[in-house]
């Protein structure tokens, strides 16, 4: 320091201090940052403007996405070559994951608050946890014992029964338009699973027992985020342990025998925490999903998942599902963007509406009533 103070002079000895005085604000930036991100979580509503401003539509349903086509490619892994035939089971072992770094994210305090008590009441995060319970269990029992192209293929149903649940719960409708373009992406995806229909009576069964719960748990998700100040993985910490109690009382009556017997060695057991893993990721983007948008838009993002995988693989590896497959899967891709373009639409005109109108300066209202009563008189 003193060589290169008496080479430059009273010069380096400033710029030194600039230095450090342009460090010493940066950090103590960063640390107003820190402090204020940590007292944003110590509010349920605070946690709610995190999670909006982070997790919009196109980052959560991104998200979503991503993790929903590797979870079923996982399960299918785990049921198949790995040959753990336990779905309930291995529902159960997803939740109980999520529910232990749900705990770990408690236990460090970066899980957000949830809104008081007295504004949900206890009987809907009951409600939702049974449901959850139901729709993921009977899903992956229903993928065990179905091909994925009937697997997917029952979610069509998901999609009118939603609309109809919302109509007599909440008295919601949506727009003849959207009807249609939601019955062209239901025509599309039916048109391209036709080839890969796999399945037997119990198989059929279970998923058509899925459909109810799986559209009630999706209006219970999007309506108790987007009405009250839930996040989230605030509502997947209250509602994970009831979900855990119901799958336990599912277990005898779907699994088979034989857990005991199952090898639980190195490579099992990795690919089921794999498994695990992408569960806790699919709940939390699923939950993010659906707080940012709708019930029936979570609907047709599986199902553009469904095209884009079929679609995907005939251009990319060469795979040929058939002529009619995909022209199904575009036609469902064309349904999907009339509904997107409806949706922004009626986002764009509600926004509008909420635009506060101008307040005139006084002396142009003045003006304008000279004008009228000038005209009243001729």
């Amino acid at each position: 320091m003193g060589f290169f103070e008496s080479l430059l002079g009273k010069h380096a000895s400033k710029f030194l201090k600039r230095k450090d005085s342009d460090a010493g604000e940066a950090g103590r930036a960063l640390e107003e940052l820190k402090s204020s991100l940590f007292n944003e979580l110590r509010t349920s509503e605070g946690a709610k403007r995190q999670q909006q401003r982070f997790c919009g539509p196109v980052v959560a349903l991104t998200f979503n996405f991503m993790v929903a086509v590797g979870i079923i490619m996982a399960n299918k892994l785990v049921m198949g070559k790995v040959g753990f035939n336990f779905p309930i089971l291995l529902t159960l072992i997803h939740y109980t994951t999520a529910w232990l770094l749900l705990a770990i994210f408690r236990a460090l305090s970066i899980l957000p608050i949830s809104p008081p008590s007295k504004t949900t009441p206890f009987s809907s995060l009951f409600s939702l946890g049974a449901v959850m319970a139901f729709a993921s269990g009977l899903a992956n029992t229903s993928l065990k014992h179905n091909s994925v192209g009937f697997y997917q293929m029952s979610k069509i149903a998901v999609t009118p029964t939603i609309v109809i649940a919302e109509f007599i719960l909440f008295s919601k409708t949506i727009s003849s338009k959207k009807v249609l373009a939601l019955a062209v992406v239901s025509v599309g995806v039916a048109i391209a699973t036709v080839t890969d229909l796999e399945f037997n009576l119990f198989g059929a069964l279970v998923a058509i027992a899925w459909i109810i719960p799986s559209a009630i748990n999706k209006i219970l998700w999007s309506r108790l985020q987007q009405q009250g100040n839930w996040t989230a993985l605030a509502l997947m910490w209250k509602t994970t342990p009831v979900t855990i109690f119901f799958l336990l009382a599912l277990m005898p009556w779907l699994d088979p025998p034989g857990i005991l017997s199952f090898k639980w060695d190195l490579s099992n057991s990795t690919a089921i925490l794999i498994s695990a893993a992408l569960g806790f990721l699919l709940q939390w983007s699923g939950a993010l999903a659906l707080g940012a948008t709708s019930a029936t838009s979570h609907v047709v993002l599986g199902q553009f998942k469904t095209c884009v995988i079929l679609l995907g693989g005939y251009f990319i590896f060469n795979s040929d599902p058939g002529f009619v497959s995909i022209c199904g899967a575009i036609t469902a891709l064309i349904g999907m963007s009339v509904y997107t373009s409806l949706n922004l639409q009626e986002s764009g005109e509600s926004s509008s509406k909420q635009l506060p109108t101008p307040v005139k300066p006084k002396d142009e209202e003045s003006t304008e009533l000279d004008i009228k009563d000038s005209a009243n008189v001729v």
